[in-house]
C-alpha cells in the first residue's frame, strides 16, 4: 500500500507549499516515532508484563525518540508562526493537524485494549471522554487511555505560549522570553538539589520547565537556516548555548551531549544535507508518525501479551505488534488524519472567502 502524503499543508499556515527540508524533518519525525515504538515493545514491554524471554535486540534509548519530537516541534511551530498572518490560521492549522486523529486514537485504544485486556492500564469511560481534551492530566488529574498522551499535553502548552506571544508580538524578543524560562529551570534545578524543593509541579508543568530547552534547541535551528538576516545568528546561537548548559546542569552532561547530537540533525536536515530521509520509505515513515506514535503503546502491549500467552517468541510478538501498529496508523493517515485536515481547512478557507 501507498501512502500520498498530503504536501500542502502538513506543518505549515493554512496557505503554503512543503520544502524539501520539511520532507527531511518530517522524516527524522518518522524516524523518532519508530524509535518510541521499539523502546516500548522490547524494554518497556519486558519491563512491566515480564516477558517469557528477553528480546534479541532491544532499544533501552529509544525513549529519547521523545526529545527529539520536542526539537522538532520548537522548530515547526515557530517556522508556522513566522509564516503566519492571523493567529486563527494557527489555531486551525494546529487544530487540523493534532485533535481529529487523536479522538480516533482514543476511542481505537479504548476499545482494543479493553477487547483484548491490558492489566494496569485500562481506564473507565468517563476518564476516555476526559482525554478528549487532551490537557485532562494536568486540569482534572485523569488518567490517559494511553500513556503517550503525557506529550501531546506538553506540547500544546507550548503551542498555547507560542499563540500568546504571537499576538502580544512578542516573538521578536521571544529568545528574551526563552533565556528567562531557561534561567528559571536552572533555578529550579539548584532548589531541588540544595533544598529538595522547587516550583511547584503544576506551575512548572504549565511554564513547560521541563521541556522548554529541547523546545528552545528547535527554534533556534529554525532561525539559524532562515532568512532572519546575518545578525539573526547570535540569539539563537545564545539561546541553543544555554539550552545545553542547563540540560547538563539540571540533568547531565549525557543528556547535553544528546542534545547536541538530536539538534544537530534537525540543522542538517533544515539545511537539506540528510538526502537519504527524502527516499520514500522514510517519507512514508514521516507521514505516519503521529498516528503510529498515537496507536502504538496500549493497542501494541495488548497484543503482545495475548501472543505471549498463545507461546509465542518475545521477538514474534514484536514482530507482530510493530505490523499492527504500522497498519492502523497507515490506515488513519489514509481515512482520518489526512482528508479531516484538508476538511477542516477548506472550511475555514471558504470561510475566510465569504468574509470577504
Amino acid at each position: 500500500m501507498t501512502v500520498q502524503v498530503d504536501r500542502s499543508n502538513i506543518d505549515r499556515p493554512i496557505a503554503g507549499q512543503r520544502s524539501g527540508r520539511l520532507v527531511e524533518i518530517d522524516a527524522l519525525r518518522g524516524l523518532a516515532a519508530l524509535a518510541v515504538v521499539l523502546f516500548h515493545y522490547t524494554t518497556r514491554f519486558s519491563d512491566l508484563y515480564s516477558a517469557n524471554q528477553p528480546p534479541t535486540i532491544a532499544f533501552p534509548y529509544g525513549h529519547y525518540g521523545v526529545n527529539l519530537f520536542f526539537i522538532i516541534s520548537g522548530f515547526v511551530i515557530f517556522m508556522t508562526l513566522d509564516k503566519t498572518s492571523k493567529p486563527m490560521d494557527f489555531v486551525v492549522s494546529r487544530f487540523s493537524r493534532l485533535f481529529p486523529a487523536y479522538w480516533v486514537a482514543i476511542a481505537l485504544t479504548f476499545m482494543l485494549t479493553h477487547l483484548l485486556g491490558l492489566p494496569g492500564k485500562l481506564v473507565d469511560l468517563g476518564a476516555a471522554i476526559g482525554n478528549l481534551m487532551m490537557i485532562h492530566h494536568l486540569l482534572f488529574g485523569l488518567p490517559h487511555v494511553d500513556s503517550v498522551y503525557w506529550t501531546l499535553e506538553v506540547e500544546l502548552l507550548f503551542y498555547a505560549w507560542m499563540l500568546g506571544l504571537f499576538c502580544l508580538r512578542g516573538l521578536d524578543r521571544l529568545h528574551y522570553v526563552l533565556l528567562g524560562l531557561l534561567a528559571l529551570r536552572v533555578a529550579n534545578s539548584v532548589l531541588e538539589w540544595k533544598f529538595g524543593f522547587g516550583i511547584p509541579w503544576t506551575i512548572a508543568r504549565l511554564m513547560n520547565l521541563k521541556a522548554i530547552p529541547w523546545f528552545a534547541l528547535g527554534i533556534s535551528v529554525y532561525l539559524a537556516t532562515s532568512r532572519h538576516g546575518p545578525t539573526a545568528w547570535r540569539p539563537p546561537a545564545l539561546v541553543a548555548g544555554f539550552s545545553i548548559l542547563t540540560l547538563a546542569l539540571g540533568d547531565s552532561l549525557l543528556i547535553a551531549g544528546l542534545a547536541v547530537v538530536l539538534a544537530s540533525a534537525v540543522f542538517l536536515a533544515a539545511n537539506e544535507r540528510l538526502g537519504l530521509l527524502r527516499h520514500r520509505s522514510f517519507v512514508w515513515l514521516g507521514t505516519i508518525s503521529y498516528p503510529l506514535y498515537l496507536l502504538h503503546e496500549n493497542i501494541g502491549w495488548s497484543v503482545q501479551l495475548r501472543l505471549q500467552a498463545l507461546g509465542m517468541s518475545t521477538d514474534g510478538t514484536v514482530l507482530v505488534a510493530i505490523a499492527i501498529s504500522v497498519a492502523l496508523a497507515t490506515g488513519m493517515t489514509i481515512w482520518v488524519e489526512q482528508p479531516a485536515m484538508r476538511w477542516i481547512r477548506a472550511r475555514y478557507r471558504s470561510r475566510l472567502v465569504l468574509a470577504r
